[in-house]
């Protein structure tokens, strides 16, 4: 039994701004203020991660932020929900076939490792053309400010599920961050890097990824299961 963790955001789908658009709009509604959220660049963090950096200097503490992330994860998706339709979202190239090829085999178990809220999440995934109930585990940036931790909590995850143990090294995260290959090495996985994403292709290359393709049309021909 394999599980495949996917994240979204650069990998599966492209939002065209919207999520931006959308988190500065939950933080000035839920937090008052906009901090520094201008300088702070999105790719790999988890959105718990990026209120902390955008309002460090405000006098948030990680902690202040923690107590009201279920009242902010409402409010982005509520944003989300309104911004989404405005952008042009699309499935990355290869992204539509491979999750729908692989939920089809009963060795693999399709899930999410994302820095997306639970709320957000389902509706980015929807407007690319994704059905959100294929990935059957997840873990999200709402439930911890450290994206290393949530491989942890999606393998548990899947093996409640399964009623199985699952090696570590028979996961696979797949993203297109350098934040996406430490947190599979954090769980001792092996990690699968698309360059679809915003990361200086040269820095992957050079951080050594198990898999490195240039979108998940060639996902077959780099890994096999």
């Amino acid at each position: 039994m394999k599980l495949l963790l996917f994240d979204i955001d650069g990998t599966l789908m492209m939002s065209k701004g919207a999520g931006r658009i959308a988190t500065k709009r939950a933080i000035q509604e839920v937090f008052g203020t906009l901090g520094q959220i201008d300088s702070v660049g999105f790719g790999g963090l988890t959105d718990w991660q990026i209120v902390a950096e955008a309002l460090a200097s405000e006098g948030f503490s990680l902690e202040d932020i923690g107590a009201r992330m279920d009242v902010y994860a409402q409010a982005l998706a509520r944003h989300m929900a309104e911004v989404l339709p405005q952008h042009e979202v699309h499935a990355l190239p290869g992204a539509l076939a491979l999750v729908a090829e692989c939920v089809c085999r009963s060795d693999l178990i399709v899930g999410l490792v994302t820095g997306n809220t639970a709320l957000s999440a389902p509706i980015k995934l929807r407007a690319a053309g994704f059905n959100p109930s294929d990935f059957v585990v997840a873990a999200y940036g709402s439930e911890a400010h450290d994206r290393n931790q949530l491989p942890f909590l999606a393998l548990e995850r899947a093996e409640r599920l399964t009623g199985r143990h699952i090696l570590a090294s028979d996961v696979l995260v797949i993203g297109d961050t350098l934040a996406d290959l430490r947190c599979a090495q954090a769980l001792g996985a092996r990690s699968v890097i698309v360059l679809t994403g915003f990361e200086d292709p040269d820095a992957l290359r050079q951080a050594q990824p198990d898999f490195l393709i240039p979108d998940l049309t060639h996902f077959w021909d780099a890994v096999r299961l």
